[in-house]
């Protein structure tokens, strides 16, 4: 990373911009290779996710939420409903549509994914940081949190 910052005060924007993205892409790769093999790709895993965190869905809405065009949103959902990780009842508002919802198999999948990537974020902050620096990571993240709140 860079170094020019303890040389010459603090560091700029551009440069902690710059590391932290570095850092947060392999953070990503590796809590990716962590997870156990589910057999979904990277967009079914997201959806599910989704669809645990907010509740049931129109493919529309989940379309809008992922950016993706509703075609290849009904592709994925039809991917997930064949493994039995979600399921489509009529839409009671509207019976052109369907609400999409996670089934218990679909729970258990996004919760072994999740309990691996953080056992394996755990073992490694326990094992690499002392208290002081678990304490530094720990402000660090409320920092991140409060510029990913951020409203422009």
């Amino acid at each position: 990373m860079h170094e020019e910052f303890e040389r010459s005060g603090d560091p700029t924007a551009e440069q902690v911009a710059a590391d932290l993205g570095v850092v947060v892409r392999r953070l990503v790769r590796r809590l990716r290779t962590t997870s156990p093999e589910s057999g979904l790709t990277p967009s079914q895993r997201f959806v599910l996710a989704r669809l645990v965190g907010e509740g049931p869905s129109t493919t529309a809405a989940l379309a809008r939420a992922e950016y993706v065009r509703p075609q290849s949103m009904r592709l994925t959902l039809g991917a997930l409903e064949e493994q039995g990780m979600v399921e489509r009842t009529p839409d009671p508002d509207d019976g052109r549509q369907s609400v999409v919802s996670v089934t218990d198999a679909g729970r258990r999948t996004v919760a072994a994914v999740r309990a691996a990537k953080q056992g394996w974020l755990s073992e490694a902050i326990a094992g690499e940081l002392d208290g002081a620096e678990r304490r530094t990571l720990a402000e660090a993240v409320a920092l991140l949190e409060r510029l990913v709140e951020r409203s422009d």
